[in-house]
């Protein structure tokens, strides 16, 4: 019933050719998420025994959330970007919404000092996930309506703010210091992207580092992870602990890794093994050669992410481009800031690592990015895809060739 309501709206899954979808982009992302299966499987085995007795017991909840996830990306293929538009303001205030209810005792769930989660019966929803793809939902609009203004006055530049600052605070105020910045840093890139002049930016950049510093300064426990990580040695069974076990991780897995499923750091020594820190696992278990694998794939997706964003531009869908770098910059955000806590590179920070690490809500949003992205690529390809337009099978009977 549902693909018989879609049906009038061509997709990249009901076309004259068959399934038409960007497979290389697909093929990348299916990678990741069938080895975040695999290393969720081995970093959480001995935890979920002790804890419910079944070692498979955060697999199987893992591959429900892949299914969740991969059905809500059919499910976004579906739906053409002009819609994802027309709701951009919708979407806002659902966020706000959402960061809101969160914040409410009795309603979002604290976990480890933190206000993150609503529950949902089985299932616990991250707002933020949610929040930060309709903040690039709402701004791809908003670049497009006020191109002119944002690329030639200092008001069109600052509007956005308006929005993005309540939000961050709203972010800060469970606090999500992370998701901030991955939030912030996404929509200062679009802003970039979408013609604000090198001063205007710079001058951003200058506040946001002005910005983190105060903020860092503000709360003890920030300032104590800035220093740990520079030396986290120094205090390896406080405050340092558990970096110096991600690094004994790393140092353990040497060249070929000490081979699937025989870490010995997931066994109650590094904590959040199968969340945070699950690819301080993997690099014990697949050593350097495996984890510069994985390195690679996160690096194709996001390229190629951009790149489905020039495309749209060239292809003059101006909303779909902004949207897909927006929601590129989003995935290495979380890529760079996620490994670099993992290395010993940034202070600690409790992000997930899209794909890969356990957590309902970030797969499932990172599969709806995956459909996004794979539903702008095609409508800029076929150049069809606009909703105000009636199409019918015989228009894609002759459409050329996957040219990507």
């Amino acid at each position: 019933m549902i693909f018989g309501l879609l049906k009038p709206y061509p997709s990249p899954l009901i076309t004259g050719r068959g399934i038409d979808l960007d497979f290389a982009m697909l093929a990348g992302c299916l990678a990741l998420l069938g080895l975040g299966l695999v290393m969720i499987t081995s970093a959480s085995s001995e935890v979920a025994a002790a804890q419910s007795g079944n070692p498979l017991y955060h697999m199987i909840r893992h591959l429900i959330y892949v299914v969740l996830g991969l059905g809500a990306c059919v499910m976004t293929m579906m739906v053409p970007i002009a819609t994802w538009q027309r709701l951009g303001w919708m979407m806002l205030v659902g966020a706000f919404g959402l960061l809101v209810l969160v914040l409410v005792p009795g309603i979002g769930r604290e976990v480890n000092g933190s206000m993150r989660w609503i529950g949902f019966g089985f299932f616990n929803v991250q707002p933020s996930e949610i929040a930060k793809v309709f903040v690039v939902i709402y701004l791809a609009g908003y670049l497009v309506r006020r191109q002119r203004e944002v690329r030639e006055s200092w008001m069109g530049f600052f509007k956005p703010f308006i929005v993005l600052l309540p939000m961050a605070g709203l972010l800060l105020m469970e606090p999500d210091f992370g998701a901030t910045v991955v939030m912030m840093g996404a929509a200062a890139a679009m802003l970039f992207l979408g013609g604000v002049g090198l001063f205007r930016f710079s001058l951003m950049v200058i506040l946001a580092v002005g910005a983190v510093f105060l903020l860092v300064q503000a709360q003890p426990y920030r300032m104590a992870r800035l220093i740990t990580f520079t030396d986290p040695w120094a205090d390896q069974f406080g405050s340092g602990y558990q970096l110096t076990q991600a690094l004994i991780a790393f140092g353990r897995g040497e060249w070929l890794g000490v081979g699937l499923g025989n870490s010995v750091q997931k066994q109650f020594y590094l904590p959040e093994a199968h969340t945070d820190f699950v690819f301080s696992v993997l690099a014990e278990e697949l050593g350097v050669f495996g984890s510069l694998a994985t390195v690679a794939l996160f690096v194709f997706v996001s390229v190629r992410a951009m790149y489905i964003g020039l495309w749209a531009e060239r292809a003059r869908q101006f909303f779909a481009a902004y949207m897909a770098y927006g929601l590129a910059f989003l995935w290495i955000g979380q890529f760079l800031i996620n490994i670099g806590v993992n290395v010993g590179l940034l202070p600690t920070k409790g992000l997930t690592l899209p794909f890969l690490s356990y957590g309902g809500s970030s797969l499932v949003i990172c599969c709806i990015c995956l459909g996004l992205l794979l539903r702008i690529e095609w409508e800029s390809r076929t150049h069809l895809g606009s909703e105000e337009t009636e199409f019918s099978e015989s228009d894609f009977a002759e459409e050329p060739a996957h040219g990507r």
